[in-house]
C-alpha cells in the first residue's frame, strides 16, 4: 500500500485517486501518524457488506426457549474475598 503524507496527497489527490483505483488502497499521513485511507468504492462497497452473512447467520440459530439447561441443585461454595 502506498504511503502519502498528507500535504502531498492534497497536492495530488486526483493522482491518490487514480492510484487507488488501478492499483489499490493508498494510505495517508499526518504527523507520521496514519488517519485515512483513499481506496476504490467497489472495494469499499465489499467491505462494508457482509452480504447479509451475519443476518443469516442469526436466522439460523436454535431456539433458545427449547434449550434444556439443568442447574446444579448444590449451593455455591463461599468465596473469600
Amino acid at each position: 500500500m502506498a504511503h502519502w503524507q498528507l500535504q502531498q496527497a492534497k497536492q495530488e489527490f486526483s493522482r491518490v485517486v487514480d492510484l487507488a483505483r488501478r492499483e489499490g488502497p493508498q494510505l495517508v499521513t499526518r504527523n507520521g501518524k496514519e488517519v485515512v485511507v483513499v481506496l476504490d468504492v467497489a472495494d469499499y462497497r465489499r467491505l462494508r457488506s457482509d452480504g447479509g452473512a451475519f443476518k443469516r447467520f442469526l436466522a439460523a440459530t436454535p431456539d433458545l426457549d427449547e434449550l434444556r439447561i439443568e442447574r446444579s441443585a448444590e449451593r455455591a461454595p463461599a468465596i473469600e474475598l
